[in-house]
């Protein structure tokens, strides 16, 4: 599978994950879950703005539209490019570092069923991989400013196969999706609390 496919498609889930956040689950116990992962997103921006010599004028994380506002970086062209798919990257070296240092190397693989067919409801490492699941979208997924900033490196990416990426890419889809089942999950027994409150209201 081509790169600039799997990106167009880890962008998508992600814009679902993250809709399904603001729209469904628009409740501050969801909010601190969410801004887990856009911590580690726009942190990967400023982090790549440090390394291309992009100034940064803004980095804002805890707020209804978080950002990274930086100057152009001072290498050309691919400057940017690194800064925009930056979370793809931040957010799996970030999954590594926890799994490894805070889980113990609970869990040893990156692909997405071996991962689900990990976990054990009575294990806090399990927990601690559901709550990180929740974030996927908002961790990984590119935002609209990140795509129009690298669609000229997507229109060649579109053209290029490297299995070592496109596995990556494929691991993080899987995770984004995990994180859409879940907020599904959610959503649905959420709805179904409302429901039964309701009925006894009115009985």
């Amino acid at each position: 599978m081509n790169l600039g496919f799997i990106i167009i498609l880890i962008s998508l889930a992600g814009y679902v994950s993250n809709a399904l956040n603001w729209k469904y689950l628009n409740y501050r116990p969801m909010h601190w879950l969410y801004y887990i992962g856009t911590f580690v997103h726009e942190s990967s921006h400023a982090l790549l703005c440090l390394a291309t010599g992009a100034k940064i004028e803004k980095f804002k994380v805890f707020s209804s539209q978080p950002m990274v506002v930086h100057r152009r970086p001072r290498i050309p062209f691919i400057g940017q490019m690194l800064i925009s798919i930056a979370p793809i990257f931040g957010g799996m070296i970030f999954l590594v570092l926890i799994n490894h240092f805070l889980l113990g190397d609970y869990f040893t693989t990156a692909a997405p069923l071996v991962l689900i067919h990990s976990l054990n409801i009575l294990a806090w490492q399990s927990w601690v991989m559901i709550v990180l699941f929740f974030n996927a979208g908002a961790m990984f997924g590119p935002s609209p400013q990140d795509l129009r900033a690298m669609w000229p490196a997507l229109i060649v990416l579109l053209f290029i196969h490297f299995a070592p990426a496109a596995d990556l890419g494929v691991t993080i889809l899987g995770l984004i999706l995990i994180n859409i089942a879940l907020q599904i999950v959610a959503v649905t027994i959420i709805t179904i609390g409302k429901w039964i409150n309701s009925r006894r209201f009115r009985q």
